[in-house]
C-alpha cells in the first residue's frame, strides 16, 4: 500500500523520481536519527538536507501541503489532524491483511496492535453485512429472504466458527487469518454493490443477479486459497470455510 501512494505521489510531481525508498532496504546513512520500527508501522518523511525525520500522517501531509499550499491551514487543524491520524494508524496496522504480501526474511515487520486488528474486523462485519442484506432483495426469486439481521448473523458467526478452527489449527495465526478473511468478504460486497447501482438504474431479470453473485463467490474462494497459500495454512481453512457457506446456504433453504 506504501508503494502504490508513493508511486502516486512521484507521477504527480510530489516527489521526485528518487525521493521514495522502500523501508527495509534505506540505508544508515540517509537518517541515522529514523527509527527503523517507527518506519515500519508509518511511513518516514527524512529530509535529507536537515536530518529531520516526520512520521504516519504527517509526512503525508507535509509533501501534499508542499504541493498544494491551500490545504496547509486545514492540516495544521488539530481536531482534523487528531481524525486523520486515527484512520491513518487504523489503516496502516492493518494494510498487510488489506493487501498481503510475502514477509521478507529478516526484514523489520509493522507492529501489530489488537485494538486496530479488533477495529477492522468490527468494521468489515457491519460492511459486509449491510451490502448483503440490501442484495438478498434482488434474490428472492431464488433464495429466502429471511429476517433483517440474518446477514449480521451470518458473517459473524463466520469468524467465530473460523477463529475456532484457526485457534486450534495454528493459534499464532488467528489474527492475520481473520483479518484476511474479512478482507475477502468486504471486497466481495463491494463487488456486489456493482449489483445493486446496476439494479437502480434497470431492473433484470433475478437470474442475472444470483449468477453474478455466483462469480463474486468464486472470485472470494480463489482470493482465499491464495491468503491462506500466503500465510501457509495449507488447504484446511479454505475447505472449512467452503463448509461453513454451504451448511448455512443449506439452513436457509430447510427453513
Amino acid at each position: 500500500m506504501c508503494a502504490v501512494y508513493t508511486k502516486a505521489f512521484v507521477q504527480t510531481g510530489m516527489l521526485t523520481a528518487n525521493g521514495r525508498e522502500s523501508y527495509q532496504k534505506v540505508s544508515a546513512e540517509i537518517c541515522p536519527l529514523i527509527d527503523r520500527q517507527r518506519a515500519a508501522n508509518e511511513i518516514a518523511l527524512v529530509n535529507t538536507g536537515t536530518g529531520e525525520v516526520s512520521y504516519g500522517i504527517n509526512s503525508l501531509f507535509k509533501v501534499i501541503g508542499n504541493s498544494m499550499p491551500v490545504f496547509r491551514p486545514l492540516f495544521a487543524f488539530k481536531p482534523f489532524l487528531y481524525i486523520m491520524a486515527k484512520l491513518y494508524a487504523f489503516v496502516a496496522y492493518n494494510r498487510k491483511v488489506i493487501i498481503p504480501a510475502e514477509a521478507k526474511v529478516n526484514s523489520i515487520q509493522p507492529t501489530f496492535k489488537v485494538l486496530y486488528r479488533m477495529a477492522y474486523l468490527l468494521f468489515t462485519w457491519l460492511g459486509t453485512s449491510y451490502i448483503l442484506t440490501a442484495y438478498a432483495h434482488l434474490l428472492t426469486e431464488y433464495v429466502p429472504l429471511g429476517g433483517a439481521y440474518r446477514e449480521y448473523f451470518i458473517c459473524g458467526g463466520q469468524m467465530i466458527f473460523q477463529g475456532i478452527i484457526i485457534y486450534c489449527y495454528k493459534k499464532k495465526k488467528l489474527w492475520d487469518y481473520l483479518g484476511n478473511m474479512m478482507t475477502i468478504s468486504f471486497a466481495g460486497s463491494i463487488l456486489l454493490t456493482l449489483g445493486l447501482i446496476v439494479d437502480q438504474m434497470v431492473h433484470l431479470h433475478p437470474a442475472v443477479y444470483i449468477i453474478y453473485f455466483l462469480m463474486v463467490a468464486g472470485l472470494m474462494f480463489l482470493e482465499h486459497i491464495r491468503r491462506s497459500r500466503l500465510l501457509e495454512l495449507g488447504w484446511l481453512m479454505t475447505i472449512t470455510w467452503a463448509v461453513y457457506r454451504l451448511l448455512v446456504l443449506g439452513l436457509i433453504f430447510s427453513i
